[in-house]
């Protein structure tokens, strides 16, 4: 942190810093408070030691610039129909971000992604359940003990009850807030730049989820 204080102090001081320089200094910077991101477990943790009893989980496609060629093709979302790189956040029962995971191709999907982070044994780990929307079905198939809460779906032969109707009602409001933590990480002008790399992606998420709490909590 004395080398960033004194290379500050260096640019008040009317001194010619070219722009390679800055540039490093800028990518110095965000590999700082990348690192400050709290892990998954910590993160539930805390929620927990907070009193705490559920999460919101979700799976979001943060566009990307378009790059030619067949190696990014497995970037392109058929659901969004646009290419982009697929993140899961958890957000608390407020709304306030308090994890996101790596990139991962904008094809992926959510459950593919939550198995690799092993977010159901986190859950189960630190006590906690967690609401999802339809995307997270089939995650967690423990029929009399489930962590994850996702709601029901119609099929072609049999409709939704009117139980099941005000089942989704309710999860829908009590899943609201994670649209509004999103909110906060996609207001950064920042993220209209970002290229296909997963792990410059990964570090400027996880920059910005840091710089997005300590925004929040001021």
């Amino acid at each position: 942190m004395l080398r960033h204080d004194q290379r500050l102090a260096d640019m008040a001081d009317g001194n010619s810093v070219s722009e390679s320089t800055v540039r490093r200094w800028r990518d110095e910077l965000i590999t700082l408070l990348a690192a400050q991101a709290p892990r998954l477990d910590r993160a539930l943790r805390k929620v927990a030691k907070r009193g705490g009893e559920v999460v919101l989980i979700d799976g979001t496609l943060i566009r990307t610039q378009r790059r030619t060629g067949k190696a990014d093709r497995r970037n392109y979302s058929g659901k969004h129909r646009c290419h982009g790189l697929h993140f899961l956040a958890l957000t608390d029962e407020n709304g306030r971000l308090i994890w996101i995971s790596a990139a991962w191709p904008g094809r992926t999907h959510d459950n593919t992604a939550a198995r690799h982070d092993h977010v159901l044994a986190h859950l189960r780990a630190a006590g906690l359940g967690a609401l999802a929307d339809l995307g997270f079905r089939g995650l967690d198939n423990d029929i009399l003990d489930p962590v994850i809460v996702t709601g029901y779906t119609a099929g072609r032969t049999h409709k939704l009850t009117p139980g099941q109707k005000d089942a989704n009602r309710v999860l829908a409001v009590g899943r609201a807030p994670v649209e509004h933590g999103f909110a906060h990480l996609k207001n950064w002008r920042t993220l209209t730049k970002l290229r296909t790399d997963p792990a410059r992606a990964t570090q400027l998420l996880r920059a910005l989820l840091v710089l997005t709490n300590l925004e929040v909590n001021r």
